[in-house]
């Protein structure tokens, strides 16, 4: 018998081979249909038990102990009334108990309840606004049901990552293979005699480490803290129809044996602290028109993705979904309708009253783009009053809060919460950090001190790629641990926007520091406030837009020329930025150009066409049969405007225009004129700084400043040697064009004379003594302010040597040369290759040497960049750097006449030379001869 089973799987899976293609997408368009229309008949039954085998079926221990369910009560249960006496019933979407002590708290539970999904969020209620640690901030979201097995009722995480159409056999074999995660089991204490509803006790689950606070907590402070189980009790209870909002408060103490708790300037004892967690449990919506919508790589939104096992095409088995709202027309057959139910943000009360109105104008800046989706107003803003007896955190508000912080790495995050079965948005939160705007009532000072103290200590090496604004370790492919951090918060959050506001807020500081010295803008003064309120606009549409489903868009800088960006009969109408999802820049007018915008103050192109793509009506009554309407839309990916790339398309540095807090489509034109503006501002600062009254740490900080905007564009330009543009469309969007289009070879050649103009050559950093002598750090000793303990004066030299190498390292980084190395094979022999890029940074760095003046001397920055040249070179000759053996080999050519050129300048300059210049050059000469003789180290 198993043999006949086997031959007749074995001609089943021949019969799929060999059918043709158009029939077997057929069978998988099917297998889709019944996949959907299982979800949907979940979905209208949401409230009935045993209506979700295709999305979240049981384990197969549950499946074999169904019986439990209706199990007669075990005979040591209380009676229900005794083990409710002296408690306070709460009717809602669960019925709750609470002790008039208020120290425990039961839910009773229906048997219609149980092995139903609801959704469960959990929000930081209160931090310590401190470390990452912040009110407001999301923990986790996730599906939950109650399983009855025996005397225990086990709060169970769904998976719903492997699913099957309705009846498929796979079903079982999925229950096998793939595990659902019991958070808990709890204790049944009772069971109501007619209602057969079970009474269970919440400390354990709620009181517990549910949210994975001790792990939170070590990942973002660095040491290990413990949840103490005798210092949690429950705070706020609320309950409602749809949710049920409840708050438990944490003692949380510093582990014993491990390492010590960081220093908190925030806390009175960095030991121990109190956290507030706000837990909502709430009903799905029964949405039964609600359907998903099919992603496509070509637009960018987030993604509700899992594995269809019913589904035997040859294409891969992932299914993904949009994240996106439920909108419906009011009229469907009207072009531009209502919605039945608008997408309704309250700003919250602790808003000030000066930024209510900018936080507005940026929230109904998307209708403009909903209206290309056929709706009108689709998004209202509310304003919620000072006697609101509402929670922002109830998941029943959409809510922009103010965040109070003392060292805030963003200005913004816009996390929502989805029904991972069909990505459907069900609530969103926008939290903003006041520190945004405070820097200005503090004379542009918008860091922290520990933050400053690190940025004068680090200026150029402590940010990660992450953030958009540092590089990659030097000559390796590894990641920095700074990065891997980020990234291991990134992670654990969700894919929340957490960089912007770190590299905004200087981006608002160097804004601030232009008005002022470039256009003599008082901090009081209507032009500066006019300028907050534009990022304020600028900010606030970029974490709508997160809320809405969207993605970042990397590209969305390049839509405008250098020439356009100023022009503001261009910008008022299509915007700076084709996407307010890109992490935008300040646009700084380069020097005799009138200033346009600031900012971007309207949705631009791609938004729009994203939230076509995303929320467009079809009559489709499944996602497939949408795919002719929706691959129209996103055919137009190839049109310039509509250019995307997102997080995952920057990491590699490969393509030019897709670069966080990068302006206009010609870099090679804009960030020179930025840089000179950066120049200018230096030379202002010089001739008017300090101000009487005025701190010399505030002209410091300001150096500071300008310096890192100077480093931002010049490693912009490091991109277009070795980059290529990366396309996301696909075959047949538009004839003659690849995904990839290398950079061409003329660009690279102008991209680096332009740092060797602007970073090789140490004579742009020539500051006055005077000017260099007036750096003085900040002297406050105290709670929340270090002083500054070792090297009091400014390390002028370092400074400019850290910016020198790290472009050099940067463009000496392992996948560029790989890039490369590659280039003949790409671009039919014409390119800018390796021996190129080589040579002109020997001569750019050494060309004294080639060319030796009648006496030759060199100054100390000169001689610590060739130095720098010189141990990258070396590391690749010697093979402790992972380059390729092409770029190894050019090394140790350039060594090699290197060395040579240094025998001949010796020989010209003989005794004559300054002895600083010949020491090194004498030293130089000999440490070439003994890499040249070194035996290789081995890989």
């Amino acid at each position: 018998m198993k043999r006949i089973l086997l031959a007749a799987a074995f001609a089943l899976g021949l019969l799929l081979v060999l059918l043709p293609a158009a029939v077997r997408g057929e069978w998988s368009s099917r297998s889709q249909t019944a996949i959907i229309s299982a979800e949907r008949s979940l979905d209208a039954n949401a409230g009935k038990t045993g209506t979700q085998p295709a999305i979240s079926a049981k384990t197969l221990a549950q499946a074999q102990s169904d019986e439990d369910e209706t199990a007669p009560a075990p005979s040591n249960l209380m009676p229900f009334e005794q083990a409710t006496k002296g408690t306070e019933r709460l009717n809602g979407l669960f019925t709750l108990y609470r002790d008039r002590a208020g120290g425990n708290l039961y839910a009773e539970i229906k048997p219609e309840q149980l092995n139903v999904n609801y959704l469960c969020t959990i929000t930081m209620e209160s931090g310590i606004g401190q470390g990452g640690i912040y009110s407001g901030l999301p923990l986790k979201d996730f599906l939950f049901n109650f399983r009855r097995v025996g005397n225990k009722l086990q709060f169970v995480v769904p998976n719903v990552f492997f699913r099957t159409r309705p009846g498929d056999p796979l079903q079982r074999s999925i229950k096998r293979s793939f595990s659902d995660s019991v958070l808990q089991a709890l204790t049944i204490r009772s069971i109501h005699p007619q209602r057969k509803s079970l009474l269970i006790d919440l400390k354990p689950l709620f009181l517990s480490d549910l949210p994975q606070l001790s792990q939170f907590l070590a990942d973002m402070l660095g040491s290990a803290y413990n949840v103490e189980a005798g210092k949690a009790s429950f705070g706020p209870v609320q309950v409602f129809p749809l949710n049920v909002e409840l708050e438990s408060d944490y003692g949380i103490t510093g582990a014993m044996g491990g390492e010590p708790p960081p220093f908190l300037s925030a806390l009175p004892d960095s030991n121990t602290f109190n956290l507030r967690v706000r837990y909502s449990l709430s009903q799905l919506p029964a949405n039964h028109d609600y359907r998903p919508r099919l992603a496509d790589d070509r637009v960018g939104y987030f993604i509700s993705a899992y594995q269809d096992f019913s589904d035997d095409s040859p294409r891969e088995p992932f299914v993904r979904y949009i994240q996106r709202w439920h909108l419906k027309k009011k009229d469907p057959d009207a072009l531009l309708s209502l919605p039945e139910k608008p997408i309704v943000f309250w700003i919250e009360n602790t808003v000030p009253l000066e930024y209510r109105e900018a936080v507005r104008d940026g929230v109904l800046m998307w209708n403009k783009a909903f209206e290309q989706a056929g709706f009108k107003d689709a998004i209202e803003v509310r304003q919620m009053p000072d006697n609101a007896t509402w929670n922002p955190a109830d998941v029943r508000y959409n809510t922009i809060r103010w965040l109070s912080s003392f060292d805030a790495d963003f200005a913004g995050m816009g996390p929502v919460r989805v029904n991972p079965l069909t990505g459907q948005i069900l609530d969103a939160d926008i939290l903003i950090d006041a520190n945004f705007a405070r820097y200005l009532k503090r004379t542009y000072q918008t860091f922290s001190q520990s933050q400053q103290s690190q940025s004068a200590q680090k200026p150029l090496t402590s940010r990660s790629r992450l953030c958009g604004d540092g590089m990659a370790t030097p000559l390796s492919k590894s990641m920095s641990a700074p990065a891997l951090k980020s990234r291991r918060m990134l992670q654990r959050l969700g894919n929340y926007d957490l960089c912007y506001g770190a590299e905004a807020s200087r981006q608002l500081t160097i804004g601030a520091m232009s008005l002022s010295m470039l256009h003599s803008a008082a901090p009081g003064s209507n032009a500066m406030k006019q300028f907050v309120q534009s990022y304020l606009r600028s900010l606030i549409a970029h974490e709508v837009g997160h809320t809405l489903g969207l993605r970042h868009n990397f590209r969305g800088s390049a839509m405008l020329s250098p020439a356009e960006l100023n022009n503001t009969t261009i910008t008022h109408q299509n915007g700076l930025v084709s996407s307010v999802m890109d992490y935008s820049a300040i646009n700084l007018a380069p020097q005799g150009t009138p200033q346009g915008d600031y900012f971007t103050q309207t949705v631009g192109p791609y938004d729009k066409w994203a939230i076509a793509y995303g929320y467009t009506p079809s009559n489709a009554l499944v996602p497939q049969a949408e795919m002719r309407l929706l691959d129209k839309i996103a055919g137009r990916a190839p049109e310039p405007a509509l250019a995307y790339a997102t997080d995952e398309d920057i990491y590699a540095g490969l393509d030019p225009l897709a670069t966080p807090f990068d302006l206009s489509g010609d870099l090679l034109t804009y960030a020179p004129w930025q840089m000179e503006n950066a120049l200018k501002m230096w030379q202002t600062l010089d001739q008017s700084s300090p101000t009487k009254g005025e701190s010399f740490s505030d002209v410091r900080q300001k150096f500071d400043e300008i310096f890192y905007y100077y480093f931002q564009y010049s490693r912009f330009l490091t991109t277009y040697v070795g980059g290529q543009s990366f396309n996301r469309f696909r075959s047949g969007d538009v004839a003659g064009r690849l995904p990839f289009e290398p950079v061409p070879a003329e660009q690279q050649r102008q991209a680096l004379a332009l740092l060797q103009t602007h970073v090789f050559d140490a004579n742009k950093f020539r500051f006055s003594p005077a000017f260099l002598n007036k750096l003085a750090p900040s002297r406050w000793e105290h709670w929340g302010e270090e002083a500054q303990m070792d090297s009091l004066d400014y390390p002028i030299h370092d400074r400019i040597l850290s910016l020198q190498a790290r472009v050099l390292y940067d463009l000496l980084n392992t996948d560029r040369l790989s890039r490369l190395r590659d280039a003949d094979l790409k671009t039919h022999g014409q390119s800018f290759a390796l021996p190129e890029l080589f040579g002109t940074l020997q001569t750019a760095i050494w060309g004294e040497m080639f060319k030796p003046e009648e006496k030759l001397q060199l100054s100390s920055l000169r001689r610590g960049l060739q130095r720098e040249h010189l141990k990258a070179l070396t590391n690749m000759v010697l093979r402790t750097a992972d380059v390729p053996d092409d770029a190894r080999t050019l090394a140790w050519y350039e060594l090699k006449q290197l060395a040579n050129a240094l025998d001949r300048v010796l020989k010209r300059q003989g005794r004559d030379a300054n002895i600083e210049t010949r020491a090194y050059l004498e030293e130089t000469r000999d440490r070439l001869a003994k890499i040249l003789d070194a035996k290789l180290q081995t890989q």
